[in-house]
């Protein structure tokens, strides 16, 4: 089979980017209705709760989509407003972004099937993050210690100096770029979710879809030297903020659903053969569970979404290696919680990775 580049390339953006148009409708939509309940509610970091039913409030905080939770429970450790078995169970919960890609991958895999997908690796990140919760704070595995922001503070002194670059590159061109583009692909992405599409504009979608992407990685790479720590202190009580902030995970999302989809067809298509590919899946899912565990120990979301890319391109790619890596991954939310606690961060991160191979195997055995 003659193996074309451009086509390649472009097949693949214009998957991205498909996939791309209903998460930017999710991202966005859950970051306004999370700006609604706390301008609502501004008193939630301050009542938390009772602290035993804590690693179950952080259980289902995580399992909210998106890396919004991990954040704000991050806030609330901080502060000092729930305990570090609560930050656990939120973290063991969570999907990050890769929950938006698994529930909009229509063009990919069977809607159904991505559906019960989700529910499966909730119900168990659920359950696995209040046990664990319980555990840590039962045996007081760690009190809630002092925090360091002199980091913190030193990258948004250095951020500062980018203010004029990041007002033209990121907070105008970038952002209403993709607000626009995503816009444009809304109403076929929501067709795409239950396998419908528009003939009249398919044509129109398909460079729509190349150009979101294109968007998505040049407003993500941009991001990386401007905003490099924007997850630290976002403002979730100003709304520019919050829609800022949440084109920038779209932006991350879009990118490494790409970087996935190039690296999984490749391999499978090109190097390997579909054929070939499938027997090494079926006779090394152990392997596969233990790479996808360490896959989604990758701090941030890049590497939850590559392994639902996996999931979703990959036949018969274990369901147990999916859940591994659910657990196993600490959404945009570490990146805050290390900024101001460092040793909590890494424990949760490292003891999260040991949770995720223990479950991942137990599932397998149970035979998922």
């Amino acid at each position: 089979m003659e193996f074309h580049i451009w086509t390649f390339i472009l097949d693949n953006l214009e998957s991205a980017g498909a996939i791309g148009g209903y998460v930017s409708l999710s991202i966005i939509g859950f970051a306004l209705i999370s700006f609604i309940i706390v301008k609502r509610y501004d008193k939630l970091e301050s009542q938390m709760g009772p602290q035993w039913a804590h690693p179950i409030i952080g259980s289902f905080l995580g399992a909210i989509p998106g890396c919004g939770a991990t954040i704000v429970v991050a806030s609330l450790y901080k502060n000092k407003k729930i305990s570090f078995g609560g930050l656990f169970a939120t973290f063991i919960s969570t999907l990050g972004e890769g929950s938006f890609v698994l529930l909009g991958a229509s063009n990919e895999a069977d809607v159904t099937a991505n559906l019960q997908a989700y529910v499966t690796i909730t119900i168990f990140g659920l359950i696995t993050g209040v046990i664990f919760g319980y555990i840590s704070d039962i045996f007081r595995f760690r009190d809630n210690s002092r925090n360091n922001q002199k980091n913190h503070i030193n990258d948004k002194n250095n951020q500062m100096k980018h203010s004029i670059l990041s007002s033209i590159l990121i907070e105008t061109i970038g952002f209403y770029s993709i607000i626009v583009l995503a816009i444009f692909l809304a109403p076929s992405s929501i067709m795409a979710l239950w396998g419908g599409s528009i003939e009249s504009i398919s044509g129109l979608t398909y460079w729509f879809s190349v150009l979101l992407t294109s968007s998505c990685i040049i407003f993500y790479c941009l991001s990386q030297f401007i905003y490099t720590q924007h997850n630290c202190y976002y403002d979730a009580y100003d709304i520019k903020s919050t829609i800022l902030h949440a084109v920038l995970d779209v932006a991350m999302v879009v990118t490494y659903v790409f970087i996935g989809l190039i690296f999984a067809n490749y391999i499978i298509d090109v190097i390997v053969g579909a054929d070939i590919f499938d027997k090494w899946m079926k006779s090394s899912v152990y392997i596969v569970i233990l790479l996808a565990a360490l896959i989604g120990f990758i701090p941030g979301c890049g590497g939850m979404i590559a392994v639902v890319v996996a999931f979703i391109s990959i036949p018969d790619f274990p369901m147990a290696a999916l859940i591994a890596a659910a657990i196993a991954t600490s959404g945009d939310g570490i990146f805050p919680l290390l900024a101001v606690n460092r040793k909590d961060g890494l424990i949760v991160s490292v003891f999260g990775l040991v949770v995720a191979l223990v479950v991942g195997y137990m599932v397998l055995l149970l035979g998922f």
